[in-house]
């Protein structure tokens, strides 16, 4: 690792899918920050298991033994600021945040949302977009601010919504866009090339526009 290289904590709840591809890109040397730690709200996480196979450290930090979100976000800073991350990336992590908790954080926390934003915020977008009638769907990273994930947009990855998909089969084609766009926005910001400055975000020192920008597969 060298000096320059970014230092990055992971959160997680679940199977950890975003994280093994961040962990993939780390080894590929396509993102060349550092992840440092994994923590998980949950216990049996199938994430932490990705995340030891790896050789990187994992905390459990359980929601339910805290009597309240703003007591159980003190103790969440508190195992990610002993790594003192330059980045914190939400990977699946299912946990409303304190806007203490953000603050802390602002502009250097990175989430991922299965929706075109500023569409579906909150749960289920892939039904929720099928009942719309929308024809195309995607999945967004942001900047994570107070607003439940209403940050600024950086990248977008788009598919089309076709006659006969469901809710699980357009999850299965979404989550093979955040597999490529969720790695190459962690790489943006660790070259230094992404930042946030007054809630807006800007790459290469250009400001993105609301919905970021987009993916285009390579031909």
């Amino acid at each position: 690792m060298t000096a320059e290289s970014k230092k990055i904590v992971v959160l997680i709840s679940g199977s950890g899918s975003n994280l093994q591809a961040l962990i993939d890109n780390q080894i590929s040397g396509q993102v060349s920050g550092q992840i440092s730690a994994v923590i998980s709200n949950k216990q049996d996480a199938f994430g932490l298991v990705r995340a030891e196979k790896a050789n990187i450290a994992t905390h459990v930090v359980d929601h339910t033994q805290y009597s309240s979100r703003e007591t159980y976000d003190q103790a969440l800073a508190q195992v990610i600021d002993t790594y003192q991350p330059d980045l914190v990336v939400l990977a699946g992590f299912m946990r409303i945040l304190t806007p203490e908790f953000v603050q802390k954080y602002v502009g250097k926390m990175l989430n991922i949302h299965p929706s075109l934003l500023p569409k579906y915020q909150g749960l289920n977008t892939h039904q929720r977009a099928i009942d719309a009638g929308d024809k195309t769907h995607g999945v967004s990273v942001h900047f994570v601010t107070e607003e439940l994930d209403g940050g600024p947009v950086v990248c977008q990855a788009e598919i089309p919504i076709l006659t006969d998909d469901t809710a699980e089969t357009l999850a299965k084609r979404i989550h093979t866009k955040e597999h490529i766009i969720y790695p190459l926005v962690v790489e943006w910001f660790c070259q230094n090339k992404l930042v946030m400055k007054d809630n807006q975000a800007f790459l290469d020192d250009n400001l993105l526009p609301s919905t970021g920008v987009p993916y285009v597969e390579k031909s």
